[in-house]
């Protein structure tokens, strides 16, 4: 089997009709393309979205870019016109859908930014925590306001929230379903970083990604896979890690005082 190039799969994830994406500096860039729905998750998107991760886990990528098409949303939800008449069996496939494609962003074996402008709300906020990090724009509003509506996060929100902001303070958003502007997400550690407006956002996060590229991209892969499980886990994988192309590099550049060459393939 010949290996896909990135054209190959900038090519096999811009046929979808809801997803956009491109390459530069092994840097990729997803686009949720629905800018009319203010980027809105429906069946197709998430079913979109699930057959690019598929492909996006063993592209010849060092970091992945996630946001959404346009000045006013990352994602602003789950498409609500779509969910309400939906009977109880079909909600359980689409949160199942919705599931499926939030944990194949947390499998990607290297690192991904959400960038968020605009409204991230609900299914949009989930998709954003999946992701390894949020780098968001002053205009950036999250929230998870499902209790508005009589219904309950449905792809890892209650899960993702509690992680990173500990029980209560989650419970207060959600009960809430208030929204949470970039400033204050910011101090509960929701975003990394806040930027002046979209240009900037994209920006910073592709030179975000200069300082992880020059890293083992075997290491940055064990280690997310580690940082989700115990002690046990993390002492086998350090273990394994020894004596890889990369470690052997890296150590021995280190030893002679210079710059290593990473080459390696993630295990």
């Amino acid at each position: 089997m010949v290996a896909k190039t990135e054209k190959d799969f900038i090519l096999m994830i811009s046929n979808f009709e809801t997803l956009s994406f491109n390459v530069s500096d092994d840097i990729g860039t997803l686009v949720i393309n629905r800018p009319d729905k203010l980027n809105a998750l429906n069946i197709q998107v998430l079913r979109e979205l699930k057959g690019a991760l598929t492909e996006l886990k063993t592209a010849p990528l060092k970091g992945l870019i996630v946001t959404g098409e346009g000045e006013k949303a990352f994602i602003a939800g789950a498409d609500i016109a779509e969910m309400k008449p939906l009977e109880p069996g079909e909600a359980l496939a689409f949160s199942e859908l919705g599931q499926l494609v939030t944990l194949g962003f947390e499998a990607l074996p290297y690192p991904t930014i959400a960038c968020v402008n605009g409204f991230a709300l609900g299914g949009g906020f989930e998709m954003a925590m999946s992701c390894d990090f949020i780098f968001a724009s002053k205009n950036a509003v999250f929230g998870l306001p499902e209790v508005k509506l009589g219904l309950i996060p449905g792809f890892g929100g209650t899960q993702r929230l509690m992680k990173i902001l500990g029980e209560r303070r989650a419970k207060e958003i959600m009960f809430s379903g208030r929204n949470v502007m970039s400033d204050e997400a910011k101090t509960l550690g929701i975003a990394l970083e806040v930027y002046a407006d979209k240009a900037q956002l994209l920006a910073e996060a592709q030179n975000w990604f200069k300082t992880t590229t020059k890293n083992s991209s075997v290491a940055i892969a064990r280690a997310k896979v580690v940082m989700g499980q115990g002690l046990v886990e993390e002492r086998k994988a350090f273990a394994d890690i020894f004596q890889t192309e990369d470690m052997v590099e890296g150590t021995a550049a280190f030893l002679e005082k210079r710059k290593a060459q990473f080459k390696g393939k993630i295990l």
